[in-house]
């Protein structure tokens, strides 16, 4: 196992408190006695001084390993019409802008129940014209996911696509938006799609989605957080990212962040109703409340997650260590033979895709697994034209997990006596 793997062993005495949800990230609170998280450069760690076997580390795109801290803050039940709640909700609104670098007199926060997925629908049905439609861009799985939305609610859909080791081809994109998408209303695009790993450049796109007079709408859902995004130099007007992913909270709910105008256009016009984004926005705005059951123990996590960003430094050192674990993995797994699909002027460090390796001895199945037993859970591939597996590279995951990772891979293949090891 690899618990304790980036892990400090200092703790520091105190006396006993009372459970709670505190946004404080220097200590945690059990029923009995204050019980420290280990650090990591002052940031507390995945480590869980309540257990004697630690939890696996997750090198996956979603959902993610997380630090002690934030799971303490799931512990307290809270009343979702109370007023310390709805101060939680104010705090990740506003907080969230603040992230984005953004101000609250020309762009809101709007949280959704449910995944990613759920955001993304939510501003495809409420913002689209139904009679105008959009240009989806893409170059994955995940941008592909945005047809299956517009399809479901009969919204006219002009595709883009390329294959997923490809950037876009912005001159194809203007050349559609002036004959075949010159109608639509909005433009969609992934920014880091977790399809490869590859990164989009959302900054080329909304210019030309804003030359063209049109919306533009960004799945951020595994950049957020970890890659400064300029809304602003992006003409972004609908930014979706999820609870879960690189501000390192837990699955719950997704949240979009949109210029106001953009969304005052879309009032009347979504086409369901739980997933009504001005109406959600309106709810909330009205009296600090959801029009329907929040997940309020994920919201207080994610408080918490907020306030750890803060604490590592934010969204620029956060992606430093993500940077660094896509380095350390990469300088790793190279001398074992194992080749990345992306070339490297197109991966991004959020996650990696490698292929398997063409030896007889190769099983994919009984890799993952003998990795599942020494305590690290990695992803299988799902680009189209190869066979691949994938890691993440972010999460509560330091460095020091990473070179643990890479020691767990060189003995897995030892064992199994392939890549580097097979027989020649």
């Amino acid at each position: 196992m690899s618990s304790t793997a980036a892990e400090s062993s200092s703790t520091s005495p105190s006396s006993s408190s009372s459970s709670s949800a505190s946004a404080s990230a220097s200590s945690a609170s059990a029923s009995t006695a204050t019980l420290w998280p280990r650090l990591n450069n002052g940031l507390p760690t995945h480590y869980d001084p309540t257990k004697k076997v630690q939890d696996k580390l997750l090198f996956t795109p979603g959902p993610l390993t997380t630090s002690f801290t934030v799971k303490q803050a799931l512990t307290r039940d809270w009343g979702s019409r109370d007023t310390a709640f709805q101060r939680v909700i104010r705090e990740v609104r506003s907080g969230l802008l603040e992230l984005a670098g953004v101000s609250p007199a020309e762009y809101t926060t709007i949280p959704i129940q449910g995944s990613g997925t759920f955001g993304l629908e939510a501003v495809l049905c409420s913002a689209v014209n139904k009679k105008k439609g959009v240009l989806v861009i893409a170059n994955g799985a995940y941008g592909m996911r945005q047809t299956f939305i517009t399809k479901a609610h009969g919204i006219p859909t002009v595709l883009y696509e390329c294959a997923d080791y490809e950037a876009p081809d912005l001159a194809a994109i203007e050349k559609l938006l002036q004959t075949t998408a010159r109608d639509v209303s909005h433009v969609s695009v992934v920014h880091s799609e977790t399809t490869s790993g590859i990164v989009n450049d959302i900054t080329a796109i909304g210019q030309l989605a804003k030359k063209y007079e049109k919306r533009f709408m960004v799945d951020a859902m595994s950049s957020f957080g970890a890659y400064e995004i300029d809304f602003h130099a992006a003409q972004i007007d609908f930014l979706v990212s999820s609870a879960n992913k690189c501000i390192e909270g837990v699955p719950g709910f997704s949240f979009v962040i949109s210029r106001i105008d953009a969304l005052n256009e879309a009032k009347g016009n979504s086409s369901s109703l739980s997933l009504d984004l001005h109406a959600q926005c309106a709810g909330l705005d009205a009296n600090g409340q959801f029009r329907f059951t929040p997940p309020t123990h994920t919201l207080c996590a994610f408080r918490q997650a907020m306030e750890e960003l803060k604490i590592e430094g934010g969204v620029k050192a956060r992606g430093m260590r993500y940077r660094e674990n896509q380095q350390r993995l990469m300088r790793g797994l190279a001398p074992l033979g194992f080749e990345l699909y992306l070339p490297s002027e197109r991966q991004g460090y959020i996650i990696s895709s490698y292929h398997w390796p063409k030896d007889k001895n190769w099983n994919f199945e009984t890799f993952y697994n003998k990795l599942n037993d020494r305590g690290y859970v990695i992803y299988p591939g799902k680009v189209s034209n190869a066979d691949c597996f994938r890691i993440g590279h972010i999460g509560r995951i330091f460095p020091e997990d990473t070179d643990g990772l890479v020691a767990a891979i060189t003995d897995v293949c030892k064992e199994m006596k392939t890549a580097a090891f097979a027989p020649k």
